[in-house]
C-alpha cells in the first residue's frame, strides 16, 4: 500500500519516550537542543517583518521559474557583500533548503545513484535523498584539535554511481568550515568522477572567530558544477518564513545546461509565493540587526560552557569554528543515548546524543548554544552534576 521509500522506523526512540514520561509527570525540561531563534528571546524588528509582507506587489501574479527578480537581485547583493559576484540568472528561489535539495537531486541523479555526505552531519540527508530515490554514502570527518574532511576515504568511496559531494559550511553540528586546501581536493574529486559539488551554507554567517584558511563561500566557485544553498531561516533568523535559494555556478557550458534544466524543474512547481518573494529584500536586510545578537549569544554561552567544565572535567568540549552547536565528549562508560536519557530522567535536561548525527564511535552530546543564558547555564550545571556523580 505504501512506497518503499517511506518505510522508515516509526516507533519513538528511547530518548523521546523518556521526555514524554517526564512531561506526563508535570516535570519541567531544560531544552538544550533548542534551535528555533523565534523562541530564544532575540529582539527581532517585528514592524519590518510585518510591513515587508504588506506591499502592493503581492496582489500581482507574475510567475518566474527562478523567482521574483527583485528577490534574486537581493540575494545577489547578499553574496556581493561576501565578495562573490553572481547574476540573478544564477539564483533559484525555493521554499526552504529541503526543497532545494530535492531540485538538485532530481537534476543530477537517477534512481539508485548516490551522493556522498559528511559524517557526522545533518541527520535529514538520508530522508531527503530517499524521498528522491537517491542513496547516501557517508564520508567521515575526523577530529584532531579541529575537524577535517577525510578526503582519502571520500575518494575511495566514489563509484560510477556517484553524482555529487555534499559539504556543510560550517558543518552541523561540528561547526567546522571547509578549508581552501580541502576545496581544491574536492574539486579534483569532482572533475575526476564527473560529480557536482553541493554546499549547504545556512550557518555561514555565524563564524566564531576569524580564520584565513576558511573559504568565504562556495557560491563563487566555478571550477566544477556547484550548487550553494542558503536562506532566511538562519541568515535572518526567520525559520517560519520558508524562503531559501540555490546559487548555481560552474564551467560555462555545464552551467548553462544546469540552469536550463533547473528552470524546467522550478517551473513545474512554482512553489515560492509572491508575498514571500516580494518581502525577501527587506527580510534579508534584517540580518544586520539580528546576527550580532545571535553571535553574541553563541559566544556568551560558549564561555559559560567552558567556565562550567573547567580544567578537570570528565567531559571535554571539542573545538568549533562556527554554527549554533557545541559538542561534548563524555567518558565512554555508557552510550551517548544512555547519557542523554539519564540527563532527562535525573536532571530534566534535554540534549542530543551524538549518534543522532552519525558519530561513529564514542559518547558525544550535542548542545545548542542558542538558548537564553540563564537556561543554558543551569542546563550545563546539571550536566556537570551527572558527570561528577559518575566520576565518584
Amino acid at each position: 500500500m505504501f512506497a518503499r521509500r517511506t518505510n522508515w522506523p516509526l516507533n519513538p526512540n528511547r530518548l523521546s519516550l523518556a521526555v514524554v514520561e517526564r512531561r506526563s509527570c508535570g516535570l519541567p525540561i531544560l531544552d538544550l537542543t533548542e534551535s528555533n531563534p523565534t523562541v530564544c528571546g532575540f529582539d527581532l524588528d517585528r514592524r519590518t517583518v510585518l510591513s515587508a509582507l504588506a506591499g502592493e506587489e503581492i496582489l500581482r501574479y507574475e510567475p518566474d521559474p527562478r523567482g521574483l527578480l527583485s528577490a534574486r537581485r537581493a540575494v545577489v547583493g547578499y553574496y556581493a557583500e561576501r565578495g562573490v559576484q553572481l547574476s540573478p540568472e544564477q539564483i533559484f528561489l525555493t521554499t526552504g533548503t529541503s526543497e532545494a535539495y530535492s531540485y538538485i537531486f532530481r537534476l543530477i541523479a537517477n534512481a539508485g545513484d548516490h551522493v556522498l555526505a559528511p559524517q557526522p552531519s545533518y541527520p535529514l540527508f538520508d530522508y531527503l535523498a530517499a524521498l528522491n530515490d537517491v542513496e547516501v554514502a557517508g564520508y567521515p570527518l575526523y577530529y584532531g584539535q579541529a575537524w577535517h574532511l577525510d578526503i582519502a576515504t571520500l575518494e575511495a568511496r566514489i563509484t560510477p554511481g556517484s553524482r555529487a559531494i555534499l559539504v556543510v559550511h560550517p558543518n552541523n553540528p561540528t561547526g567546522s568550515f571547509v578549508r581552501a586546501s580541502e576545496l581544491e581536493r574536492l574539486a579534483e574529486c569532482c572533475r575526476t568522477g564527473g560529480l557536482s559539488l553541493v554546499a549547504d551554507e545556512v550557518f555561514a554567517d555565524y563564524a566564531l572567530g576569524a580564520n584565513e584558511r576558511h573559504i568565504g563561500s562556495h557560491a563563487g566557485f566555478a571550477e566544477v558544477l556547484t550548487f550553494t544553498l542558503s536562506g532566511l531561516s538562519k541568515i535572518s533568523a526567520l525559520p517560519q518564513i520558508k524562503l531559501a535559494w540555490i546559487a548555481v555556478n560552474g564551467p560555462p557550458a555545464t552551467l548553462a545546461q544546469a540552469l536550463d534544466r533547473l528552470e524546467i524543474i522550478a517551473d513545474t512547481y512554482l512553489s515560492v509565493s509572491t508575498p514571500l518573494a516580494a518581502a525577501l529584500p527587506q527580510l534579508l536586510e534584517l540580518r544586520h540587526s539580528i546576527q550580532p545578537q545571535i553571535v553574541s549569544r553563541l559566544q556568551g554561552n560558549l564561555e559559560i560552557l567552558d567556565q562550567t567544565l573547567g580544567a578537570h572535567s570528565p567531559a571535554t568540549r571539542l573545538a568549533i569554528e562556527g554554527g549554533w552547536y557545541a559538542i561534548l565528549r563524555l567518558p565512554s562508560v555508557r552510550s551517548d543515548e544512555d547519557w542523554a536519557i539519564e540527563l532527562v530522567k535525573e536532571e530534566g535536561v534535554l540534549v542530543h546524543p551524538g549518534h543522532f548525527y552519525d558519530f561513529p564511535t564514542g559518547s558525544y552530546l550535542v548542545v545548542s548554544l542558542l538558548p537564553q543564558p540563564e537556561i543554558f547555564s543551569e542546563g550545563v550545571s546539571r550536566i556537570m552534576r551527572v558527570m561528577e556523580r559518575t566520576a565518584t
